[in-house]
């Protein structure tokens, strides 16, 4: 059965993804074939090359993107896909929001403007280089590479925010207790922020010995760090623009680039009615538990693992027993946690550790099988090209989220009733992130005002995962709500299905199917899946 559904996956994959090849081609310079030209051309274009070991964020580069992206977009707009098939029209509209994505950024976020944490990030992950250095030559390129970077970022910051160069100073002088990507030997004891990276690198090469030369360059680049640093606390007083775009900007994007054809209005009133419902079954769940003994956290390293070894035993038996989808044989036999073993000061606990090692199969299911990782195996592999190189966020965390509840409601937890409250904490958190995202973007909210709704609301947070959350949310307008809106658009079109099929619908079909469509907007997936297209004909019309 698992075989059938997943080839059933793969023929649907190869036939409605307007695949090109060479019989479905068409000479016509405004067909189909001119849309795979026009994305092969944007895709080149989207990516800044690298000048001097760093992406050239110089600002004629950034204008020459800016003009080019423009004639791209004309072109666009000269192309007529309303005769092709479905999935062809799929695919136009999947390059128009990518087009429009590059347009948000040069026009609403400007980060290379706005934003030091641009740097920041561009700068952080270089001091994490083993020592002894496998390649000298290559890391000094890196670390001399830093400098000049930041004289280009303080020419180019000119409408600083001074909310995100907060962020951006912090980032480099304090360790933000998350510590997503950073190596594994430092997870118990990382240095301090960005600054302390640099540093520590330096220690590290000078106390191995092997490079002294290097070891003179990585002091030199800490100087840069430092010095960027201070720069920034100095201009910071005199920066005036806000760190949000404006709801006006928001509104666009969604329906834009998401795709999403409601207001912000009707998107609160859904965020609303999710935490409220969230909270109204946390409340049962604990009621009904009064009696049970609480979840205890895992004490041990192994411990834990051997907790996310049997959450992902049971997950992917309960997928497979229950017919909920395929596990195609070239999945990743195990998959990794995000909430990897760390022990903090006071054994402190982030939100998703407190939850994670209580019981790790909310993380699991959201983030590895058959959510995040899964996924990408799966998308990976996808022929087409155009679907292949995008990733909606609505898309991509509103299947992860999706998956939550639908084995919640399924029966993963019917033995796990502990468990279950898990659940809906992380419901009613992400619901929570929609009025806090929108407040930071209107200017309603500062940082610290959303981090202290988060800490007043949500139970088992902390203040580090809600500014780590929260940092993001500020500087990608519509990340926070892509969890809630996502998983309500999954919702809606599982309900469409399911009456349109009637006897026929069969829920592991229905999620292969998806799958198969790629990571692109849900308003697409829906379009291809049950011919219903009111939701991108009410947010465009031929020539826009």
């Amino acid at each position: 059965m698992r075989t059938r559904y997943w080839m059933g996956a793969i023929l649907l994959m190869l036939l409605g993804c307007g695949q090109a090849s060479t019989e479905n081609a068409r000479p016509d310079a405004n067909g189909y074939s001119a849309l795979e030209a026009l994305h092969s051309e944007f895709e080149a274009l989207r990516t800044l090359d690298v000048v001097d070991g760093m992406p050239d964020y110089r600002p004629e580069t950034l204008d020459a993107q800016r003009r080019a992206l423009e004639a791209l977009q004309a072109r666009l707009r000269d192309i007529d896909p309303t005769d092709w098939p479905v999935s062809e029209q799929v695919d136009y509209h999947v390059v128009r929001t990518k087009l429009n994505d590059l347009e948000f950024q040069h026009r609403a976020v400007r980060p290379w403007a706005r934003d030091p944490n641009l740097y920041v990030d561009l700068i952080r992950r270089t001091p994490y280089a083993d020592v002894p250095v496998e390649d000298a030559a290559a890391l000094r390129e890196e670390l001399e590479a830093v400098p000049r970077l930041l004289d280009l970022a303080q020419s180019n910051l000119t409408s600083a925010s001074a909310e995100l160069t907060g962020i951006a100073i912090r980032q480099l002088e304090r360790f933000d207790g998350v510590g997503q990507g950073i190596p594994a030997w430092s997870r118990h004891d990382a240095p301090e922020g960005v600054i302390g990276w640099y540093r520590n690198l330096v220690e590290r090469l000078q106390e191995d010995g092997s490079e002294p030369e290097l070891a003179s360059t990585a002091e030199a680049t800490l100087a840069a760090v430092e010095s960027f640093r201070d720069w920034l606390r100095d201009e910071q007083p005199g920066m005036t623009e806000p760190a949000g775009v404006g709801l006006d900007e928001y509104q666009w994007f969604l329906h834009n680039v998401r795709l999403i054809p409601i207001s912000i209005d009707t998107m609160r009133e859904i965020a609303d009615r999710e935490a409220h419902r969230a909270l109204s079954f946390l409340t049962i769940e604990y009621h009904r538990n009064r009696d049970l003994p609480p979840l205890e956290p895992a004490r041990t390293e192994e411990d834990h693992a051997r907790r996310v070894r049997e959450a992902e035993e049971h997950i992917r038996e309960f997928v497979t027993e229950n017919d909920l989808m395929t596990i195609p044989d070239f999945m990743p036999e195990e998959f990794e946690t995000d909430a990897y073993w760390t022990v903090r000061p006071d054994n402190h606990l982030h939100f998703w550790e407190a939850l994670t090692y209580r019981d790790p199969r909310n993380n699991h299911v959201h983030a590895s099988i058959p959510g995040h990782r899964f996924d990408f195996h799966i998308q990976r592999r996808n022929p087409n090209a155009i679907r292949a190189s995008h990733r909606d966020s609505g898309r991509a965390e509103g299947w992860a989220f999706y998956l939550e509840e639908m084995l919640l409601q399924a029966g993963l937890l019917d033995e796990l009733p502990r468990a279950k409250e898990l659940f809906y904490i992380a419901i009613h958190k992400r619901a929570l992130r929609i009025p806090a995202e929108h407040k930071m973007q209107t200017g309603e909210f500062s940082l610290a005002d959303a981090i202290d709704f988060f800490m007043e609301h949500v139970d088992l947070m902390d203040e580090d995962l809600a500014r780590y959350d929260l940092n993001m949310y500020m500087r990608r307008p519509t990340a926070g709500m892509s969890y809630t809106i996502g998983k309500n658009q999954m919702e809606e079109l599982l309900a469409e299905r399911t009456h349109q099929l009637g006897d026929d619908f069969h829920l592991g079909r229905f999620h292969d199917e998806f799958l198969s469509k790629g990571p692109i907007p849900i308003s697409l997936i829906r379009w291809e899946m049950t011919g219903n297209d009111e939701a991108i004909r009410a947010l465009w019309s031929p020539g826009d």
